[in-house]
């Protein structure tokens, strides 16, 4: 779950939803910044499912005590997500192994400066199966892997941009982790540098450099949930009876 706290209650957005997004930002990717236009629909499968392993976990939000607020993503209990997340990219991998064998550097990457163990078992799974899946598909460009392993991190990141932030913020006041820029974002540019996003409004998100062949709209899918109804019903059935929305975000240059 993916989770912005207002001063009465929660955002709740539902990582599948997130993910979806991502796959709507490959699909719009243009063509010229591909280094080959093959493996692409497995790219854009990777983009949509990434987050399947969260479907059934976000279905009924757990609370966090200490934190007094849902668990989100972000501070969810580390061997849970561990284990469905292995149970994600096992189903993707099911899917189309290509798929597979992105979501499972995707969420490696997550872990490569962890010393948990746990993390670290985690790393050596996902590691034997990037090994069986290459062997596999024997035919792998390696850069073009790489460049498609970026794309779907960048999509990740877009979408966590609309998802984090409240619409219409201010840059001095967005996520940290996107103020100075999207990581790994330079393809998009002659110069070098790192694309950019800023709010332009409620609505309007600028991106520069532009990475899209034109306009891209996406729809996002969110619950707003009193921490009033979360009081007396408990967050799993305040959740569950809270009405789902959709807020609209258009990608400009």
């Amino acid at each position: 779950m993916i989770i912005r706290e207002r001063e009465h209650s929660f955002i709740m957005i539902e990582q599948h939803h997130h993910a979806f997004i991502s796959g709507e930002i490959i699909q719009h990717i243009d063509r010229k910044f591909l280094q080959s236009t093959d493996y692409f629909e497995s790219l854009t499968l990777s983009a949509y499912q990434h987050d399947r392993s969260w479907i059934g976990l976000d279905a009924c939000p757990i609370w966090n005590d200490s934190e007094k607020k849902p668990f989100s993503f972000s501070d969810f209990p580390l061997l849970l997500k561990l284990a469905f997340y292995q149970k994600g990219v096992d189903e993707i991998e099911k899917m189309n192994l290509y798929a597979g064998l992105l979501c499972s550097m995707h969420f490696y990457s997550f872990f490569t400066q962890s010393s948990n163990r746990d993390c670290l078992a985690f790393m050596d799974k996902e590691d034997e199966r990037q090994t069986r899946i290459k062997k596999e598909l024997p035919e792998l460009d390696k850069e073009l892997l790489q460049q498609h392993f970026t794309l779907l991190q960048f999509s990740d990141d877009l979408s966590l941009y609309l998802c984090l932030n409240e619409p219409g913020v201010e840059k001095s006041k967005e996520h940290p982790w996107f103020i100075k820029g999207f990581k790994h974002t330079d393809m998009f540019s002659k110069t070098q540098k790192l694309l950019n996003a800023r709010w332009l409004d409620e609505v309007h998100v600028g991106l520069d450099p532009f990475p899209f062949a034109d306009e891209c709209r996406v729809h996002l899918p969110y619950k707003k949930v009193s921490k009033e109804k979360i009081e007396k019903l408990g967050i799993a059935k305040a959740y569950e009876n809270s009405e789902r929305k959709e807020h609209s975000f258009i990608f400009t240059d």
